[in-house]
């Protein structure tokens, strides 16, 4: 049980041996190019592009590879956007640079936990950079070298849609509180209540950009549904509950006569972070699973009893019982292939009739491990004591699985969400991008862009970063692509029919470690 291997799928996972340069993980699905052929002018259309603003979260950021960094943020959608822009009377887009290659963030010297440098790969699963090129000095310190504003990029990591109203959710004073975000911090300046909302309407934009609403259903998936980061409320007024605020933020950013474009929800059962990892990835030898099956001999003994109890005192039928008998019983067996144990708060309480019968049952293909269990699953419990291995005989928590029943409340709230998005849009006559059914397309057949073809697959595919839920600089640049055709088809550009989309084959899938 101590060298239990659970992720062979990670490690068998094909990367670039690592350099100073952007690599390149797609050579292998290269496609043929498109004849060429004399293209029209691009043409102005009917928006005006002098002054854009991005607002937004990590997505409009940069965010890349669980962290923000300077070649990530120059490769980051809006600024790729905002070059093309430039081409139709666009003016200079500035973004709150970091200071490093490195990303994370310190405060008067000290790092600020939970923000850490970027992800890299040496060839297998993604690695904390310092596990691979030692210890770095994090260089962005939100008490020392902010940048100067104002900034065309107010895309906000971590930025809920209310917080995008909230004052205060920029001011230092308030880190330490729990109320504000350190990288708007870096954003507000001599105006530390302000909101990013009004710090955007201050530069009076001709134009902008909105994508927001990820985390608001994101911060529950990734927590595994466990209730730590609930879902924003649909209802409620601005700056509480998601209809109001949309309309609220919509209302106010074409107040002056800007036009813009907006994205939706992407459902999170399309990105890697919650598909990478299987349900059942714990291989076993015939001993370790005759003392495993021996262990958990007495609980399968407890819930046969309980139920009959049940049958007999309550309306419960038998063929019910006998369905909850079967999704519960825990049963390992020699070789690979066997389902990690986890807690399912679902299933009938049965501690009232026998204390020892906690809610768990093996993981089947319909539930979803978020991508941290992989470094999870087969440590030990308790140091030292072979017996304890997390996900084998010590279940896994609710943090680290959306179950079913998870999941069909988050896809509830982003179709909702999503409804509010496109109905808001159009009522405004703003252009819209179905970022929903892009990604969702990526995790099914691929999305053919320039010569290449991207998909969801984690390191191999293209699109995603290393953290499985951020874009590479590459899946950017199609974003970028498909917020121009957007743009064409509402205000009568013709950046696509021009040849004016941007080749994502120039901008990188991953960076290396010696980056800096």
């Amino acid at each position: 049980m101590k060298n239990i291997k659970y992720l062979s799928f990670l490690c068998a996972l094909a990367v670039l041996v690592a350099c100073n340069e952007p690599e390149d993980v797609l050579k292998g699905t290269s496609i043929e190019p498109k004849v060429e052929q004399e293209l029209p002018q691009l043409a102005n259309g009917s928006a005006d592009f002098s002054t854009y603003v991005a607002l937004g979260n990590s997505l409009t950021a940069g965010f890349s590879d669980n962290a923000l960094f300077i070649a990530s943020q120059e490769n980051s959608l809006p600024n790729i956007l905002s070059q093309k822009l430039a081409m139709l009377g666009g003016g200079s887009f500035t973004q709150p640079l970091m200071n490093d290659n490195f990303g994370g963030l310190a405060v008067a010297g000290n790092r600020i936990p939970g923000f850490d440098p970027r992800l890299v790969t040496t060839g297998s699963a993604p690695l904390p950079l310092e596990s691979v090129i030692g210890p770095v000095t994090v260089t962005t310190d939100i008490a020392l070298n902010n940048p100067t504003g104002p900034f065309n990029n107010m895309g906000v990591p971590g930025a809920k849609s209310f917080h995008l109203l909230a004052p205060g959710y920029g001011n230092l004073a308030n880190v330490s509180l729990g109320l504000a975000n350190p990288y708007f911090v870096r954003m507000t300046g001599a105006t530390p209540n302000a909101s990013v909302l009004e710090l955007a309407m201050a530069q009076s934009p001709t134009f902008f950009s909105l994508w927001i609403g990820n985390n608001d259903v994101l911060g529950y998936a990734i927590s595994g549904g466990d209730g730590s980061n609930p879902i924003t409320p649909a209802d409620g007024p601005p700056g509480v509950g998601f209809n109001n605020t949309y309309a609220a933020l919509i209302a106010t950013l074409t107040s002056g006569g800007a036009k813009g474009i907006v994205a939706n929800i992407p459902y999170v059962t399309d990105i890697p972070h919650f598909t990478t990892v299987p349900h059942n990835p714990v291989p076993l030898d015939a001993a370790t699973a005759g003392a495993v099956n021996q262990a958990y001999a007495a609980y399968n003994g407890g819930i046969q009893q309980a139920f009959a109890f049940l049958v007999a005192n309550t309306p419960l039928t038998q063929e019910q019982a006998d369905a909850e008998i079967a999704k519960r019983t825990i049963s390992f067996a020699e070789g690979e292939g066997n389902a990690v144990v986890i807690i399912d708060e679902d299933l009938t309480d049965l501690t009232a009739i026998n204390p020892a019968l906690v809610s768990m049952r093996q993981a089947t293909a319909d539930d979803l491990l978020v991508l941290p269990a992989s470094s999870f699953i087969g440590t030990l419990a308790v140091p030292g004591n072979p017996l304890t291995v997390n996900g084998v005989a010590v279940p896994l928590e609710d943090k680290w699985v959306l179950t079913p029943e998870e999941q069909a409340e988050i896809k509830a709230a982003t179709d909702v969400f999503n409804a509010t998005i496109e109905a808001v849009a159009n009522g405004a006559g703003l252009a819209f991008v179905d970022a929903n059914a892009l990604l969702s397309q990526l995790n099914t057949t691929g999305i053919p862009s320039g010569n290449f073809i991207l998909t969801s697959n984690l390191v191999t595919g293209g699109a995603f970063s290393l953290d499985g839920v951020h874009l590479t600089s590459r899946g950017y640049a199609m974003a970028a692509n498909e917020f121009m055709k957007a743009i064409d088809a509402t205000y009568g550009t013709n950046f696509e029919a021009s040849g004016n989309l941007v080749d994502i084959g120039t901008y990188p899938t991953n960076y290396a470690p010696t980056l800096q």
